[in-house]
């Protein structure tokens, strides 16, 4: 069992859409990530990301395309060395109530499974409370990133997480801190 950083994409990896990604048009990818992603992947530990995406379960995209769409965003990521090993998608929305849309735990729960994932010593990267929530219910460290909705959400967190939840601009500000996580565990 060894450590893993769970990610969010879209905030985090990719510039959040009012309207949502539903076109490869519609994606730009933070820059800092790609440093950030880099950083981490040099010590050897994986990424997971793990996505919410009710477009999907809104009927603006089919499954199929939200999948396509998601896997070119990881070969990206991956074509610019970064360890991504498995990526996770809810098409589902809030009301459907399943167990794998954040802020439930149940992507995160699922790649521990499938890759022997140590949850314990394992960080989550978002840009919502709902993502630090779903690392919380899983038992990961959450840490807030201000791009995407973070900067948004940022005083939530904190009113709801007091100072559990280290908050950063971006990935790369926070990738020191989560190699220290992730090392530290070990």
């Amino acid at each position: 069992m060894c450590p893993a950083l769970f990610l969010d994409r879209d905030g985090v990896l990719i510039v959040n859409r009012p309207k949502y990604v539903r076109s490869w048009e519609d994606v730009e990818f933070i820059p800092t990530a790609i440093a950030g992603g880099q950083f981490v992947s040099r010590s050897g530990h994986p990424i997971v990301v793990v996505t919410n995406q009710a477009v999907v379960g809104r009927g603006l995209l089919t499954l199929d395309e939200a999948l396509a769409i998601n896997e070119r965003i990881m070969n990206f990521f991956r074509a610019n060395d970064v360890n991504i090993i498995a990526s996770y998608v809810c098409p589902h929305r809030h009301e459907d109530d399943c167990d794998c849309r954040k802020p439930k735990p149940g992507m995160l729960l699922r790649a521990a499974s499938e890759f022997g994932i140590d949850l314990q010593r394992s960080v989550m990267v978002g840009d919502s409370l709902r993502d630090l929530l779903a690392a919380e219910s899983a038992g990961v460290k959450g840490i807030l990133v201000r791009t995407g909705m973070g900067s948004d959400q940022e005083a939530d967190v904190l009113r709801v997480g007091g100072a559990r939840w280290p908050v950063f601009n971006d990935l790369m500000e926070a990738a020191p801190s989560i190699l220290v996580d992730l090392e530290g565990a070990g």
